[in-house]
């Protein structure tokens, strides 16, 4: 579908940049709300997904809050109350450090990676677009979304 038709745009748009923008954080919350239909049933938000995947990416080493917030997709998500969350699930855990007990560490627990090891069977990210572009598309397109980053 044209961003024309899902935003129901009556007039042109300013200009191809402003085009592609919109079009860039239309798709971003498209796919967003996919996923989140998609880990509905497992209890989990795509915020909470993210921290989880970075945990198990630093496993068995773990890491601080900030550190987790600079990983995350979403940077204004709110970590603390996300690890929060995670580990009222038993899905992490909080380690303080005995040096310094202000400073936490968090680590992702062995019910978190089962729960990872059942999504990456149950859910294949690649759905989320399979079908509406190819492979070669999606070489085209990433560096041209990596340079908008710089």
């Amino acid at each position: 579908m044209k961003l024309e038709e899902a935003l129901k745009q009556t007039k042109p748009f300013k200009n191809e940049i402003h085009k592609l923008i919109l079009n860039i954080h239309y798709t971003s919350s498209c796919l967003n709300a996919v996923l989140a239909d998609l880990l509905k049933p497992y209890d989990l938000s795509p915020h909470q997904f993210n921290v989880l995947r970075i945990l198990k990416g630093n496993h068995p080493k773990t890491y601080c809050n900030q550190e987790i917030s600079s990983r995350m997709i979403d940077k204004n998500s709110n970590a603390t109350r996300i690890v929060d969350k995670l580990i009222t699930k038993n899905l992490v855990s909080r380690i303080t450090c005995d040096v310094d007990r202000r400073q936490v560490q968090i680590g992702i627990t062995e019910k978190g990676l089962a729960l990872l090891d059942e999504l990456d069977k149950a859910i294949n990210l690649d759905t989320l677009i399979l079908g509406t572009i190819t492979e070669e598309e999606a070489q085209l397109v990433n560096p041209i979304l990596d340079r908008l980053r710089t």
